[in-house]
């Protein structure tokens, strides 16, 4: 099983965590490149670098917005459907548009919680929309890129002493975080400074799947993100990609335990179900899908289910009763099985794709290219969109069936 596992010593940023990603092998060009699909009007510089604290050796990611003199201004703001919007209407892959939208739905509801507002009342101001912007997208591009089978972190260091924000002083965690991280194991107080910030706590509540100080795992490659302040520790966030033991199941596949969430409609406007989709992924929903069913009275309907984690539950049936016209849902568990999957980078004549394979007992058996990387390279070369996929395919070491895991790293 690959692994992520997120060593939070000194805490975790967007910056510190975008710069780890890069450090632990994503490509700088692929981030730039995924970043300006965003249709971002703020003018905005990202510098790169490496640097140095205490000793270590890591990457720096310094984000810079527009005209400093009008950074509290006030008069731009954007809200949560604001960003869903540019997120939407941009370029990037389907995967990278959900995990980007459902951390910035996991922000805005600890936000709104604080300030006993509703999530889209949320507003992020002008430098700070973009720099989250940049940090939760970029965070998505990354992940995407890494496909790791599951997300690890250890305990949280929150810091300690006060943090200026819009609102005036505020207590270290600041409440947005705190809100964040509930029922995360934290520590605090190891420095006077914040060290965990809302953006860096938003983006481990929307994607840690467990948190352990024992990270049990082969360690195949290690990112150092370099935090901007000198402090007695290292204001550095560690990263691990690397390899666990399956424990539940044989050979490559995954087992995980989820819970079904299921609806039946008959008396709703069917336009309804896109954006109501949209909302249940935002806040979690794994998958979701409609079957058709013939209810009471021979009336056609649809019944509407939504696969999510335990943790999920409760946000996605408040959308469910909220937006739909269902006055009740069920809910069961259910046992998810999966394949292993890894990413491959495929270069072909006209580009680069994405191809995820899946693989059985360490046998490669299947291999899907990126359909988003696909439309694209046929749009930019007026081709079919067929001849795309079959350039991939064509491409794909030794077919689609044959190759191991282990065989195909060392390739």
């Amino acid at each position: 099983m690959k692994v992520i596992y997120y060593d939070c010593f000194s805490g975790i940023s967007g910056d510190m965590n975008l710069g780890a990603m890069l450090d632990l092998g994503v490509p700088e060009d692929h981030l730039l490149a995924e970043l300006a699909k965003l249709q971002i009007n703020e003018q905005y510089t990202m510098n790169i670098c490496s640097e140095s604290k205490h000793g270590i050796e890591g990457t720096r990611v310094e984000i810079t917005v527009g005209d400093p003199v009008s950074h509290h201004s006030g008069q731009q703001a954007r809200t949560l459907a604001d960003i869903t919007k540019m997120i939407r209407e941009s370029d990037l892959s389907a995967a990278v548009k959900d995990r980007s939208i459902r951390t910035f739905a996991i922000l805005a509801d600890a936000e709104a919680r604080v300030h006993g507002i509703k999530a889209d009342q949320v507003h992020f101001h002008e430098v700070g929309a973009v720099d989250a912007i940049l940090d939760i997208v970029g965070s998505a591009v990354c992940l995407e890129y890494l496909q790791a089978d599951r997300i690890i972190a250890s305990k949280v260091e929150l810091g300690g002493g006060f943090v200026r924000c819009k609102h005036g002083l505020l207590p270290v965690p600041a409440p947005a975080v705190t809100e964040l991280l509930q029922g995360v194991p934290v520590k605090t107080g190891i420095v006077p400074f914040e060290t965990t910030t809302p953006t860096g706590a938003a983006i481990l509540a929307a994607n840690v799947q467990e948190y352990t100080d024992n990270a049990d795992l082969i360690i195949h490659r290690t990112g150092y993100g370099i935090g901007r302040r000198d402090l007695e520790i290292p204001n550095i966030l560690r990263v691990y990609l690397g390899e666990r033991a399956e424990k539940t199941a044989p050979g490559f596949r995954q087992q995980e335990r989820q819970w079904m969430l299921e609806t039946n409609i008959d008396d709703m406007n069917p336009e309804f179900y896109e954006y109501i989709e949209e909302k249940m992924v935002a806040v979690g929903a794994l998958d979701v899908f409609k079957t058709p069913v013939i209810m009471k009275k021979g009336r056609p309907g649809s019944k509407l289910s939504a696969l999510v984690n335990k943790e999920g539950i409760s946000a996605v049936g408040e959308v469910i009763l909220r937006e739909t016209s269902a006055i009740g849902l069920r809910s069961y568990p259910v046992e998810k099985t999966m394949l292993c999957r890894e990413n491959m980078l495929v270069q072909t004549r006209y580009g680069p794709v994405n191809v995820k394979c899946s693989y059985l007992d360490a046998e490669r058996i299947k291999s899907k290219p990126e359909y988003e990387d696909c439309k694209r390279l046929a749009r930019e070369h007026n081709l079919p969109l067929s001849e795309i996929y079959a350039e991939v395919y064509r491409l794909l070491p030794k077919g689609n069936r044959s190759g191991t895991l282990d065989q195909e790293r060392k390739n």
